[in-house]
């Protein structure tokens, strides 16, 4: 984006951007008066719009009926989002487009009623036989953009939908934009009414703000200004240590940082009852709570290395998939560990029993029973730390490996 430019061409470009890859929804299929705003609109004049972006539309009427048609006439999905305020999505060819009936006498008044003045600039669709298509922006936002400085449009605003002053934190975040002083202010008095936001909302706000490549930042800032204490979060946690810059100087890769180091953040910062109350799924609760519980099992001991063969053997198997997490909690470099983490075939980081039960009880006619769990455990921890060596011999020096713990366990029983 480029100061001085007439609205117009501005506008045609950011047209040409958000159409580089096709929708699978045509835009001629959304009715007259349809306007693309928020998210969209600000990351296509900023220059950095996802290759399939969520997009967000005004509509005059009823956009449930609008959404359910579109789903029908385009064979895509719809979805309810807010009955009250008839918002719908539709969900098409894995992309997401969300409908919302226009507030207010005009688009303008519509977006005057938004959270920030970079979310309130508005794109209307062009129509055959139309002038160009031009931005509509009433409250400034090219000039904030500009700026790089995100202004709140209005305490009131803010207060309409409390979750807005998270997101204002997730922004500026996400956008390295300064928080404008009177905006930073309201987030700060008014933190405490997150607590009034659905849990579900807020977990989805606080992914995003993790997600962020300085969410580490917005996270502490979130704490300190008192919007996530009423959410059980830990004002203890090292926020610090989860950023982009430590993660890569751990030995992460770029690829595993995108998911590991949010799950980090979240983990740090919320224990699993917290992660309750924000109505995360189960298996993030699980995820969260085995980071936290093996962190501080490793932090009793000094390091990894020092844990017992058994509790490493619990460790790989509970954190199989989210060993680079923990190597971001515990904050120490550990590319040889995730190096072997990265290899599918190291016994001890991807544990598997040498034989099953089922061959177990066939060639050495063990009954099923805890004496067979045992047992199996005993050749995964064998296999784990490299005295049972891979592959077919592997399995034959296995199998008689458990048939000499067989023997001994039947000599205690007579004994």
């Amino acid at each position: 984006m480029t100061a001085g430019r007439a609205a117009g061409e501005v506008a045609e470009a950011l047209w040409q951007r958000l159409l580089a890859k096709p929708w699978p929804l045509p835009p001629q299929a959304l009715p007259a008066g349809t306007a693309l705003v928020g998210g969209a609109v600000r990351d296509g004049l900023l220059g950095c719009l996802e290759s399939q972006p969520d997009l967000d539309f005004v509509v005059n009427g009823d956009a449930i009926a609008l959404t359910r048609q579109l789903a029908r006439d385009h064979h895509g999905s719809a979805v309810v989002l807010d009955a009250d305020r008839s918002i719908a999505r539709l969900v098409l060819g894995g992309w997401n487009f969300d409908l919302a009936r226009r507030e207010g006498s005009s688009l303008e008044a519509d977006l005057l009623r938004r959270d920030y003045s970079v979310n309130a600039i508005a794109l209307p669709l062009p129509t055959a036989g139309a002038p160009a298509p031009t931005l509509l922006d009433p409250s400034g936002g090219l000039s904030h953009l500009q700026q790089r400085q995100l202004v709140a449009l209005g305490e009131a605003n803010l207060l309409a939908d409390p979750l807005r002053l998270l997101r204002g934190i997730r922004i500026a975040s996400s956008l390295d934009f300064a928080l404008e002083p009177n905006s930073a202010a309201w987030i700060q008095c008014h933190g405490p009414q997150l607590t009034t936001v659905a849990g579900e909302r807020v977990l989805a706000e606080l992914e995003k703000l993790a997600a962020a490549q300085q969410g580490e930042r917005g996270l502490a800032q979130a704490v300190a200004w008192n919007l996530l204490q009423g959410w059980g979060a830990d004002a203890s946690a090292n926020l610090a240590a989860l950023s982009l810059e430590r993660a890569r100087q751990g030995g992460l890769l770029d690829g595993e940082i995108r998911w590991a180091l949010p799950l980090a953040r979240l983990s740090a910062l919320f224990p699993p009852q917290a992660l309750v109350g924000l109505r995360s799924s189960r298996r993030l609760q699980q995820r969260c709570r085995a980071l936290r519980h093996w962190r501080q099992q490793v932090a009793q001991v000094g390091c990894w290395a020092n844990l017992p063969e058994r509790s490493c053997l619990a460790l790989q198997r509970q954190l199989e998939v989210d060993f680079p997490a923990l190597v971001l909690l515990l904050a120490e470099p550990a590319p040889q560990l995730l190096e072997r983490w990265r290899n599918p075939a190291d016994p001890l980081f991807h544990p598997r029993p040498p034989l099953d039960g089922r061959s177990l009880q066939q060639q050495l006619a063990i009954p099923a029973g805890p004496e067979l769990g045992q047992l199996l455990e005993h050749l995964s921890l064998e296999r784990s730390f490299g005295r049972l060596a891979p592959g077919p011999e592997g399995e034959s020096a296995a199998l008689a490996a458990a048939a000499s713990w067989w023997r001994q366990r039947q000599d205690r029983w007579r004994d």
